[in-house]
């Protein structure tokens, strides 16, 4: 199986509609989805000193990290809004070979930086709001 294209990871938001429809943020330079589980531990002394695990127990969340470069697009000024209000809307992640990761986030981070004679840059993070799943 040949490597996937980074560039070809792609953050979009949701239009509000129902079903929503997908634009994506434009001038995405990093990407990062990380996927998180807490488990709940069902240890007990007939365990032989192993630990045991309880399957599908426990917290699951996603997280997303971007960066780019800020164009001034509609997508962009959606994710504001979202992160001034403290407001959860519909994402989508794409990625190289079809798969898509959707679901509901929380703006949890926008960070906004340049250089004098620079490219403004920004920087997100996105915390999952229920569930998230594969398409």
């Amino acid at each position: 199986m040949p490597a996937q294209n980074g560039s070809a990871f792609l953050l979009k938001i949701g239009d509000g509609g129902a079903p929503p429809t997908y634009e994506t943020v434009a001038g995405l330079r990093t990407t990062q989805l990380s996927i998180n589980g807490d488990s709940v531990v069902v240890t007990h002394k007939e365990s032989g000193g192993w630990r045991d695990l309880l399957s599908g127990a426990g917290t699951r969340s996603v997280s997303v990290s971007a960066a780019g470069i800020f164009l001034g697009s509609q997508a962009e000024s959606s994710i504001r809004s979202h992160a001034l209000a403290g407001t959860i809307d519909d994402y989508e992640l794409s990625f190289e070979d079809g798969e898509r990761l959707r679901g509901r986030f929380l703006v949890q981070r926008l960070d906004y930086s340049g250089d004098f004679n620079g490219e403004r840059n920004y920087t997100l993070q996105l915390e999952s709001s229920g569930a998230v799943t594969s398409a």
